[in-house]
């Protein structure tokens, strides 16, 4: 098993915390990872992206030009997100942030020039969050979600995870984010 998966966003929507948790909850499952980030020169709102490989093998490198799943947190990100999207790729978009319209005219647009054709799922990430308590936690809810339609990681014991990842001074919104990641691994199926 071995999946390529790429986290696009914008600075303060914790996609490289989200990288680095994807990467940190395959570790702890006992499976190889690689996490690359790259961020602008921003503070927020600058792009970010997290290069995430899981896999059962050995990594040969981190670089990602063509990603088995791709999550897109925010509407700026969806074009350079679906060019790296494999056919027969899965790209995840947060529907709260990027419209129905914008999804289908960029997936046909990159359909038209380069062939490729991918699952799309729309997660309302960011809705989600918010109905939770915080429209912070909507990396966690797209953590959760990727965890369940890519089937890369189990979760079983994200409690655990997440207590050994932070320092005891963030313990206190450890819950939060469990019941975030749970609720995007309770989505349906594709």
């Amino acid at each position: 098993m071995i999946e390529k998966t790429v986290f696009y966003g914008f600075g303060g929507q914790g996609i490289i915390s989200l990288g680095q948790i994807w990467a940190y909850c395959g570790m702890k499952e006992g499976l190889q990872v690689s996490f690359f980030p790259f961020y602008g020169a921003e503070k927020r709102g600058g792009i970010a992206r997290a290069n995430c490989i899981i896999s059962s093998t050995d990594i040969a490198s981190p670089n990602i030009t063509c990603a088995s799943s791709v999550v897109v947190m925010n509407q700026d990100s969806l074009a350079p997100a679906a060019s790296v999207c494999a056919s027969g790729g899965l790209l995840m978009v947060n529907s709260s942030l990027v419209a129905d319209s914008e999804i289908k005219a960029v997936c046909d647009t990159e359909k038209k020039t380069s062939g490729n054709i991918f699952k799309i799922v729309a997660i309302p990430a960011t809705e989600m969050a918010a109905k939770l308590g915080n429209a912070k936690i909507a990396n966690m809810v797209m953590l959760g979600a990727a965890a369940r339609y890519t089937g890369a990681l189990i979760l079983d014991s994200v409690q655990t995870i997440l207590e050994s990842f932070f320092p005891p001074s963030k313990h206190a919104f450890i819950p939060l984010n469990v019941e975030a990641i749970r609720a995007g691994v309770s989505l349906g199926h594709l």
